[in-house]
């Protein structure tokens, strides 16, 4: 962290004024909200929600958002965490985010290996592969909204 912090980016987000640090948050909150609303959206019909809709209507436009809103979260986040990364180290809820955030982006891996994930948008599922799809649904909104919170509370610690 003390690296971090003495890098050319965690001078650059603490030397350059108050605008800086400003815009990077707003990015870093608009890529969490893209990032959780597409994956909200995706999980719930998962979990069972809109069984009208077939899943590939859903599925097609929410992934490549969620996909942007990380990569958006991720980078602004780390501008973030350069401004006095040294601070960070004693605070519990940055210890409840990251790995949060791990735990989530393994739970997308495990789905896109999925057999079920890989056949939604070429057939039906059966009853089995849409619990092993829910089940990831369920773990994915646990781990966002962990992740979500925890970052919350970084600030206020």
């Amino acid at each position: 962290m003390a690296w971090l912090e003495s890098s050319p980016l965690g001078h650059a987000m603490r030397e350059t004024g108050v605008w800086t640090y400003g815009c990077v948050n707003l990015l870093h909150i608009l890529g969490v909200a893209a990032l959780f609303g597409a994956i909200l959206v995706l999980d719930l019909r998962l979990l069972g929600l809109w069984r009208r809709v077939a899943l590939p209507a859903i599925s097609e436009p929410v992934v490549p958002v969620a996909t942007v809103g990380f990569i958006i979260a991720a980078l602004s986040g780390i501008c973030l965490i350069a401004t006095k990364a040294t601070e960070y180290v004693g605070n519990p809820f940055i210890y409840i985010k990251f790995p949060a955030i791990g735990l989530g982006m393994i739970n997308v891996a495990l789905l896109n290996s999925m057999q079920a994930w890989k056949q939604h948008r070429l057939r039906d599922l059966s009853p089995p592969e849409q619990t092993q799809l829910a089940i990831a649904g369920g773990i994915s909104l646990f781990c966002w909204v962990t992740a979500i919170a925890a970052g919350r509370m970084i600030g206020y610690w």
